[in-house]
């Protein structure tokens, strides 16, 4: 028993270890790069600033292209709001129907699910579909796109959750009186809250870092999400080593806050479904 845990502990150990220089090592390099003037990031070698430039660095990414960092976390937060509680509320409707109006489609409806995770996208008939549409390179048009993309993940989670849900909660707000709008939005919903919050920060985290769908459905400088402003310190001949740093810190901020405030939450969610049902 004692042999048991301190190979146990041993493999913890070694796991940690694994993590920090995966993770950690490649974060504390961007660090120190973004800290450096242009002549010394680059160098490229990981060692801490002769001269800390954390305030010049910071100034010289926010005035980049006309402020183009700014509008583009305008352009990410849209983005990221809009396409989170779309998804959510379409995503926790399907899953509701599929768990609890068992019928003839229930099947081909899951085998759809199924196939948006598994079939990858398809680039040049999506852009026809959203020209055919009229939403092509627009904001809106990326948020369809984005609740398309998420929205087969999201339901297989609400599905299994739902699962977890007594059926006589259902029926006893039917006897109520309460209609399939209201049974939904008042009875329902607020029962998932854990795989809400699970949804919100995984979605949330997902689309602020989304740098393809940007690239090929919405082109345009004004039209720029944060994952795009990594171009503006980059070119064919010449890279910006610490300003591109310092755009790098500033986007991994926001999305690493929200995971490590929510983590539990997010374990909780995704194992909430396998444990109870």
């Amino acid at each position: 028993m004692t042999r048991r845990r301190l190979t146990r502990h041993v493999t913890g150990i070694v796991a940690i270890a694994v993590s920090a220089v995966i993770f950690l090592i490649p974060f504390a390099f961007i660090l120190v790069t973004a800290l450096k003037s242009r002549e010394e990031a680059s160098l490229l070698e990981f060692s801490w600033p002769s001269d800390i430039r954390l305030v010049d660095n910071l100034v010289a990414v926010f005035e980049a292209r006309d402020g183009m960092l700014l509008r583009a976390f305008v352009n990410s937060t849209i983005l990221t709001v809009a396409s989170v509680t779309l998804v959510v509320v379409l995503a926790a409707m399907v899953g509701w129907v599929l768990q609890r109006r068992a019928s003839r489609l229930t099947g081909p409806v899951g085998f759809l699910v199924l196939a948006g995770l598994i079939i990858p996208p398809a680039v040049v008939p999506t852009i026809w579909v959203l020209q055919g549409i009229g939403v092509f390179k627009t904001l809106h048009g990326l948020v369809l796109i984005e609740v398309a993309y998420g929205l087969a993940f999201c339901v297989l989670l609400f599905r299994a959750f739902i699962a977890t849900i007594p059926r006589e909660l259902d029926e006893a707000a039917v006897l109520d009186g309460a209609g399939p709008v209201r049974l939904f939005f008042q009875v329902v919903l607020p029962l998932l809250r854990g795989v809400v919050v699970t949804i919100v920060v995984v979605q949330s985290v997902a689309v602020f870092n989304d740098f393809v769908n940007p690239l090929y459905f919405l082109p345009g400088a004004e039209n720029a999400t944060v994952q795009l402003t990594l171009y503006t310190f980059q070119s064919q001949y010449e890279t910006t080593w610490n300003l591109l740093s310092m755009n790098i810190l500033l986007i991994t901020v926001p999305p690493l806050v929200m995971y490590i405030f929510f983590n539990r939450q997010i374990v909780a969610g995704m194992t909430s479904g396998a444990i109870k049902g």
